[in-house]
């Protein structure tokens, strides 16, 4: 099992930031056997597709170079014109075999780790350049890997090789007794199917290759539990630093809450252990709103800021509990508590406009509470 220079294990996947990191410094995974299957099957698709344009071409240069007149031999601007055209001709000849072998080379490469371009990887680094490193990658695991898969891919390529040459050397002896085009003909179309035959080899050893990849790319991102641990710590923040963080939001609300207080109507209380502050707007179309709600301790302050503003409180325990666990700050009491938060409502202002007296408090404690707000 992998260990870091601590001497722990790396025994844990990597995470998805450790995964985009390692991308954003070029290390993805990638096969270049994978690479050079698709480029092998990509040059002989392109041989057998382009070879008539390459052998006209071909043809046209050798004719026009053995019949170069005496004059342009010994002109140096002539010869120089003479040449341009030819090596003209041969490039239009070439250029689309190298256009498909550039994309296939792109996208086959892009197959694993996907199109990943990275500054990082190409910038130089004295680490690159320290031999004991490189002595390490050559005699290492990874450099003993890739001894065993050179040695494969010769011992299958070569043999494959040897036995398509062996099986059509009756076909390579005649090449010498064909006419010029067609005997040109007739070897390009041995060596592709030969590259063909070669190709198919390195299937085997890609099919060794990718798995292989993924797996040693996978491995070198693997992480310690302690470098998860200050992974999400550094992602999430200190989980102190949070608590204290959220100590002070709730503080914040805490101190808001409490300066709505005084805005509202009317105090409902448990008496002692719950406390909700409303208000209402007779000339607005919204129901009752709660300002404020509290338990024990934020009760008590509730009921000890609306005594200092000379807020009215009424000890309604039914009333508060279902006004507590049904309502949240800043939002509307429910439509089945409208009927007994309006005689509340009623009463306070016929207090507040003098209509009835403090000393004459209806009794509110059968108020109708549906069943689903009871607590």
């Amino acid at each position: 099992m992998a260990e870091n220079q601590d001497g722990q294990d790396k025994s844990e996947d990597p995470t998805e930031k450790k995964k985009s990191e390692s991308r954003k410094k070029g290390q993805v995974t990638r096969s270049k056997e994978l690479t050079t299957l698709f480029m092998l099957i990509a040059s002989i698709v392109g041989i057998m597709y382009f070879s008539k344009d390459m052998i006209e071409a071909i043809t046209a240069i050798m004719r026009n170079n053995f019949s170069v007149e005496r004059d342009v031999l010994f002109h140096s601007e002539e010869l120089f014109i003479h040449f341009k055209g030819e090596l003209s001709l041969m490039l239009k000849a070439l250029i689309p075999l190298f256009i498909l072998m550039v994309i296939t080379a792109i996208l086959s490469s892009a197959l694993l780790g996907g199109f990943n371009f990275s500054g990082d990887a190409i910038n130089p680094k004295p680490g690159k350049m320290n031999p004991i490193k490189g002595l390490k990658k050559i005699f290492g695991t990874n450099g003993l890997i890739e001894l065993i898969k050179s040695i494969l891919k010769i011992m299958i390529m070569g043999s494959i090789a040897v036995y398509f040459l062996w099986a059509a050397k009756n076909e390579i002896y005649g090449l010498s007794e064909e006419p010029f085009p067609g005997a040109f003909i007739h070897s390009m179309e041995l060596i592709s199917w030969q590259f063909l035959l070669v190709s198919l080899a390195m299937i085997i050893v890609a099919m060794i290759d990718v798995p292989y990849q993924i797996w040693s790319n996978t491995k070198q991102l693997k992480m310690t539990k302690q470098e998860v641990k200050d992974e999400s710590k550094n992602s999430d923040g200190n989980p102190e630093m949070k608590g204290r963080i959220r100590q002070k939001q709730r503080e914040i609300a805490m101190q808001r809450m409490m300066g709505d207080v005084p805005k509202a109507d009317v105090i409902i209380t448990n008496p002692t252990h719950f406390a909700v502050a409303l208000q209402y707007d007779p000339d607005g179309s919204g129901a009752p709103i709660m300002l404020a709600k509290g338990a024990d301790l934020v009760a008590m302050q509730i009921r000890n800021v609306a005594q200092a503003h000379e807020i009215p409180i009424m000890e309604i325990p039914p009333l508060s509990r279902a006004i507590y666990y049904s309502v949240e700050i800043g939002d509307e009491i429910p439509a089945g508590l409208y009927v007994a938060v309006a005689q509340v409502l009623a009463y306070i202002f016929q207090l507040k406009s003098g209509e009835v007296d403090e000393s004459k408090q209806p009794d509110m404690a059968d108020l109708p509470i549906p069943t689903e707000y009871q607590r």
